[in-house]
């Protein structure tokens, strides 16, 4: 009415009313009336706004890749975007008069373009492939702080590259190169293990031929503890027999010089035997053998008599004619022999 109106401005936007060229107000959720046809309302949003975005570079091996992500800023300062863009509303907050409020999310995205591509141009393409957070944390850093953004007035709050992929002739290529090494992995894998097992059955050869050699040592061992403990026995049953062979021999010399000592004295008294013969035959020595023959028998038995004179007659049997011996005297004969075997 009038050309008076109202307008009521939420927290999150910025007003600013410029009435004759000049600022008359300038504040962020203010609400007042104004002259129409001499104000002119500036608002700018200066909430949080996310700005996806999807872009083609090359890598620094001339690869080209996709890259997707999301922007988040907001509006730091209204007054130097006022002076650069046209935030100028038409009587409502989303009431633009102009497209410039749509111009500053492609600006944005268009300096980060340059910041991204000088990145990605400096990685190859498997090195951009797993870079994604790397690369979004660089570009961050820099574009966070850069000139391009202070002169906006524009503040970046955060930076999230989504993915990096290349044209689908290259992810199918290092898809099928990496099955391939995972392949090779796999058999790689398969013949780890196997070779795994063939050293473990090696090793448990090892451990068995050393059982084995240790029993077989052990076994030697106690064959010649009972070999020493053999030759032992018989080196003291020898030491025993040797022992009872000295003994023996002792005894045997004993008995040989006893033996010795009877055959001496045997001799010496056989000796003095003989010499008391000698000495009691010399006086006989030099009679007829007839006297000695007839000292002999003088003291003898008569029947022993008869025999000498029949052996007497049988010396001289070529001088005698007829002989005849009557039976008694013949039993008396056979009587003396009866005699004198009954008495041996």
């Amino acid at each position: 009415m009038f050309g008076i109106n109202y307008i009521k401005i939420p927290p999150s936007h910025y007003v600013m009313q410029y009435s004759g060229g000049k600022l008359a107000r300038a504040g962020a959720g203010l609400a007042f009336f104004y002259f129409k046809p001499s104000t002119s309302l500036v608002v700018i949003p200066v909430g949080s706004a996310d700005v996806p975005f999807i872009f083609n570079e090359i890598s620094g091996d001339f690869q080209a890749l996709t890259i997707q992500g999301q922007l988040t800023y907001r509006i730091q300062d209204p007054k130097k975007l006022a002076q650069l863009l046209n935030y100028t509303v038409n009587g409502a907050p989303e009431k633009y008069l102009s497209d410039d409020p749509q111009k500053l999310p492609q600006r944005l995205i268009n300096l980060l373009q340059v910041q991204v591509r000088a990145e990605i141009q400096r990685l190859h393409l498997r090195e951009v492939l797993y870079a994604s957070e790397q690369v979004a944390n660089s570009v961050f850093g820099k574009f966070a702080g850069s000139e391009s953004l202070t002169t906006l007035g524009v503040e970046l709050l955060a930076l999230s590259i989504q993915a990096i992929k290349p044209i689908p002739e290259m992810a199918r290529a290092l898809e099928a190169e990496a099955r391939e090494e995972l392949l090779r992995r796999a058999d790689q894998a398969i013949y780890d293990r196997r070779n795994s097992a063939v050293e473990q059955e090696r090793r448990i050869k090892e451990n068995e031929l050393s059982t084995e050699i240790a029993v077989e040592e052990k076994k030697r061992q106690i064959r010649e503890a009972k070999v020493n403990a053999d030759l032992a026995v018989e080196l003291k049953e020898q030491q025993v027999r040797q022992s009872k062979l000295n003994g023996s021999i002792a005894l045997e010399t004993e008995r040989k010089k006893l033996v010795a000592a009877h055959t001496e004295n045997a001799r010496a008294e056989a000796d003095v035997q003989a010499y008391a013969v000698e000495a009691s035959l010399k006086a006989f020595k030099g009679l007829d053998p007839a006297v000695l023959q007839m000292l002999a028998v003088q003291s003898t038995d008569p029947r022993l008599m008869a025999g000498l004179a029949l052996k007497e007659m049988a010396q001289n049997a070529a001088k005698i004619g007829n002989l005849h011996i009557s039976p008694d005297l013949l039993q008396t004969l056979m009587e003396s022999r009866d005699a004198k075997s009954d008495g041996k």
